[in-house]
C-alpha cells in the first residue's frame, strides 16, 4: 500500500482550494496554479517510476480490505496518463498568461483548472466504477464553469447543450451502475471482474456493458453521440479549448478502455464488434466534419473525433500490439491536440478571425508560426518519426492481426484525409497573398502565447523520436490492459 499515487490528485485539489481566495491578486493566482502543477508533476513522475520499478500500486481507503473499501489504483496506463495530464495542463495554464484575458483570470478560472486536473486525475486512478462517476462529476463541474468563463453570447448558447447533455449521461451513469450492482454485487472494478468471470450470466452483462459504452460513448464523443462536441467545444476561449480537446473526451475513452479490457470481456464478438464499428464510423464522420469546414477550431475539433474512432478502433481489437498501439496514440493526441489549439489560437489572434478564406500570407511575417504548425500537423498524421506514426503503425499492425483488413484500411485511409485537413489549414492561413492582419497585435503577448506552444511541439516531437526509450512504459500499460488478472491480483493483494 502506497499513499504516494493519491499526491497527483490531493495536491492540484489543495491549490485549487487555495486559489478560492485572493481572486484580485492575478500574480497570486498565476504563482501558486504554477507551484501547484510543478509538485504535482514531480509527485506524478516518481509514481511513473515506482510503478515501473515496483508494479502496480494501490490504496484503499479507510484500510478497509479489498473490495470492500475504495480503492485507488496506479498502474502504469494511470501514472502515464496523470502525468500526461499535469505536464499539458501547465503548459496550458502557461499560454493562457497571454491569451485568457485579466477579466477571466480574476474569476476563478485558475481553481476551475485545478478542479478538472483533480477530475481527471481521479478518474484514471479510481479502482471503483461509483467512484469513477464522483470524478466525473467533479471535472464536470469544472468545465461547466469554464465554459461559461467570460459570459459571452455564443458561450451560454452553447454552455446549455453542453451542461444537457452529460446531465443526461451521468443520469445513465447512475443507472448503469446501479444495474451492474444488481447484478454482481460490488462496485470495486477489480471484484466486478472476478465477479462477471464468476456468475453464468453473459446476456445481462452485454446488455450492461452496452449500456455503460453509450453512457461513455457520450462523453468521449463517438459516432452518433458527438453532435454536441463540435460547436460547444468552438464556444470557450482558446486556453479552455485546448484543456478541453487534450483531457475532457480523453476521460471518456479511458473509461471505455478500461472497463472493455477489464470486465466486459466475456462476450467480444458481439461489444468488442459493435465498439470496432462504431469507431470506425466515428472515425468517417470525423474526416467528413474535418474537410466539410473553413473554420480552424472546427477542423481541429473534428480532429478529435477521428481521433477518438483510431484509439477506440485500437481497443476493440483486443490483441496487444493494438492495445499497446491505442495507448500510445492516445498520449500523443493529448499532447498534439493541445499544441494545435494553442497554435491556432495564435493564429486567430495575429489575424483576428478563424475563417480560413480571410488568411493568407503568414508565413512572410510569422515563418516559426507557420513551420510549428506544419510540425505539429505532420505529427497529427504520424509521419515518421513524429508522435503519431508508432502509435498509429501499432494500432493498424493489431487490426491486421485480428484479421479486420476492410475496417484497418479505413484507419490507413483516415490519415489521407487528417493530412488533407492540417494541410489546407497550412496552405491557406501561410501561403498566398497577405490576408488579413490584426492591427492590435502585441509582440510581448505573441511571444507569451508562442513560447509554450513551441515547447510543447518540441516535446511532441521527443515523443516520437524517443518512442523506443518509452517502449517499456508502453509495453507494461498495454500488458495490464491485455491480461486483467495483474489489476485484479494487484488490488485484491493489496488491499489484505
Amino acid at each position: 500500500m502506497s499513499n504516494f499515487l493519491l499526491l497527483p490528485i490531493i495536491i492540484p485539489f489543495f491549490f485549487a482550494m487555495l486559489l478560492l481566495f485572493g481572486q484580485k491578486n492575478i500574480a497570486y493566482q498565476r504563482i501558486t496554479t504554477l507551484l501547484g502543477l510543478v509538485i504535482s508533476i514531480i509527485c506524478a513522475i516518481g509514481l511513473v517510476s515506482n510503478v515501473y520499478m515496483d508494479g502496480p500500486q494501490t490504496v484503499t481507503l479507510g484500510n478497509w480490505p479489498a473490495p470492500f473499501g475504495i480503492t485507488m489504483m496506479g498502474d502504469m496506463v494511470a501514472s502515464v496518463l496523470m502525468l500526461t495530464t499535469l505536464v499539458i495542463s501547465l503548459f496550458i495554464v502557461w499560454y493562457g498568461f497571454g491569451s485568457i484575458g485579466k477579466e477571466r483570470e480574476q474569476f476563478f478560472y485558475y481553481p476551475g483548472i485545478m478542479f478538472i486536473i483533480t477530475g481527471v486525475n481521479g478518474a484514471f486512478t479510481t479502482g471503483d466504477i461509483f467512484n469513477l462517476f464522483v470524478f466525473f462529476e467533479v471535472l464536470l463541474m469544472a468545465s461547466y464553469l469554464l465554459i461559461v468563463l467570460g459570459g459571452e453570447k455564443a458561450q451560454l448558447r452553447e454552455s446549455i447543450k453542453y451542461i444537457l447533455v452529460n446531465v443526461i449521461s451521468s443520469a445513465l451513469f447512475v443507472v448503469a451502475v446501479a444495474y451492474l450492482y444488481s447484478v454482481v454485487g460490488t462496485l470495486s472494478m477489480a471484484d466486478i471482474s472476478l465477479k462477471i468471470a464468476e456468475i453464468n450470466q453473459p446476456g445481462i452483462i452485454t446488455v450492461i456493458a452496452v449500456l455503460f459504452l453509450l453512457v461513455f460513448g457520450m462523453k468521449a464523443a463517438i459516432f452518433p453521440l458527438y453532435f454536441w462536441l463540435p460547436s460547444a467545444y468552438s464556444a470557450p476561449p482558446i486556453p479552455v479549448l485546448a484543456l478541453f480537446g487534450a483531457l475532457l473526451t480523453k476521460v471518456g475513452v479511458y473509461a471505455i478502455t478500461r472497463t472493455y479490457t477489464l470486465f466486459f470481456t466475456h462476450d467480444l464478438s458481439y461489444t468488442h464488434e459493435l465498439l470496432l464499428i462504431l469507431a470506425v464510423v466515428t472515425i468517417i464522420a470525423g474526416c467528413i466534419g474535418a474537410l466539410a469546414h473553413f473554420d480552424v477550431k472546427q477542423i481541429i475539433i473534428y480532429n478529435i473525433v477521428i481521433a477518438v474512432g483510431v484509439i477506440l478502433f485500437g481497443v476493440a481489437q483486443m490483441n496487444e500490439v493494438a492495445l499497446q498501439g491505442a495507448f500510445v496514440y492516445l498520449i500523443h493526441d493529448m499532447i498534439i491536440k493541445a499544441a494545435l489549439f494553442m497554435l491556432i489560437g495564435i493564429v486567430i489572434y495575429v489575424t483576428g478571425t478563424s475563417n480560413l478564406r480571410k488568411m493568407g500570407g503568414l508565413i512572410q511575417t510569422y515563418p516559426a508560426l507557420g513551420w510549428f504548425f506544419l510540425i505539429a500537423g505532420f505529427g497529427l498524421v504520424g509521419v515518421p518519426p513524429l508522435s503519431g506514426f508508432v502509435g498509429k503503425l501499432l494500432i493498424i499492425q493489431g487490426g491486421f492481426i485480428a484479421g479486420n483488413t476492410w475496417s484497418t484500411l479505413v484507419v490507413l485511409a483516415s490519415s489521407i484525409i487528417v493530412l488533407l485537413s492540417v494541410m489546407r489549414i497550412f496552405i491557406y492561413a501561410f501561403w498566398g497573398e497577405q490576408g488579413q492582419l490584426s492591427t492590435d497585435v502585441q509582440k510581448r503577448k505573441y511571444n507569451r502565447m508562442f513560447i509554450p506552444t513551441m515547447l510543447l511541439v518540441i516535446l511532441s516531437i521527443f515523443y516520437g523520436i524517443g518512442a523506443e526509450w518509452l517502449n517499456p512504459f508502453m509495453s507494461d500499460a498495454a500488458k495490464i490492459l491485455m491480461d486483467p488478472s495483474i489489476y485484479t491480483d494487484a488490488v485484491m493483494k493489496g488491499g489484505e
